[in-house]
């Protein structure tokens, strides 16, 4: 297929490198205040969820929309909490992507919505040229995949980045905590986070929590310790 990806940041530029793999021809990479090349037969937007609507407008105002009367482009957003609005459809891959970070496509869930049968028969075509996992969802859907997402990824990201703080000021390198890490993910993925559990919140080790509490000194992360507590207890 033809296409043209309106933004280049972080999944522009994934999104661009995979469809090139799979063969597809990017006919622009569009920035802002650039006219808008005519002929794709998908018009991608990657831009921040705050700007969707308006880049979407500019499409529709370019003109690139009109086709030849029988072959009509279809525009979608890649946004995971971003209804589909009056677009053709959303293709959504749910994964955390940084530029300098190379991620393997064909791995990554691809969540897809159409605004009709053809668009979503061109839609999963796409989808399906660059990921092995290729699902449907609707907008409702997609937005609590999205809530679910972000306490799987950049809210577990800040957890990190919270214990590097705690260590550095101990003069240690954080990059000890890998084993950890890749250890706790695997098994995350290979059962139940549930029964992954472990450490004292899990066995409800009422010393070590207060001591550990009694450590932190930053309010806020004193907090979100007391608040993680609280939450693995219920669920135990």
């Amino acid at each position: 297929m033809k296409i043209v990806i309106l933004g280049s940041g972080n999944v522009g530029t994934h999104l661009q490198a995979a469809l090139k793999d799979a063969d597809h021809e990017i006919l622009q990479v569009w920035h802002r205040d650039e006219k808008l090349v005519a002929g794709a037969d998908v018009y991608v937007i990657c831009v921040k969820d705050d700007a969707i609507s308006s880049v979407a407008e500019q499409v529709r105002r370019s003109g690139v929309l009109e086709g030849d009367g029988k072959h009509v482009p279809a525009v979608v957003h890649t946004a995971g909490s971003v209804p589909m609005g009056n677009l053709s459809g959303v293709l959504y891959p749910m994964q955390s992507f940084t530029k300098n970070r190379k991620v393997n496509f064909r791995e990554i869930p691809i969540f897809i919505e159409a605004s009709d049968e053809h668009s979503m028969k061109v839609i999963k075509a796409l989808a399906s040229s660059i990921s092995d996992i290729v699902k449907e969802a609707d907008s409702t859907t997609r937005k609590k995949l999205h809530l679910a997402a972000v306490f799987a990824s950049n809210l577990s990201n800040h957890c990190y980045r919270l214990a590097e703080r705690l260590v550095e000021r101990e003069g240690l390198d954080f990059k000890l905590f890998g084993p950890l890490i890749m250890e706790t993910a695997a098994k995350a993925c290979s059962m139940s986070p549930k029964d992954a559990q472990t450490g004292p919140m899990r066995r409800g080790d009422a010393t070590v929590i207060k001591n550990q509490m009694a450590m932190i000194d930053d309010h806020l992360t004193r907090e979100i310790y007391r608040l993680f507590s609280e939450s693995i207890k219920r669920d135990y």
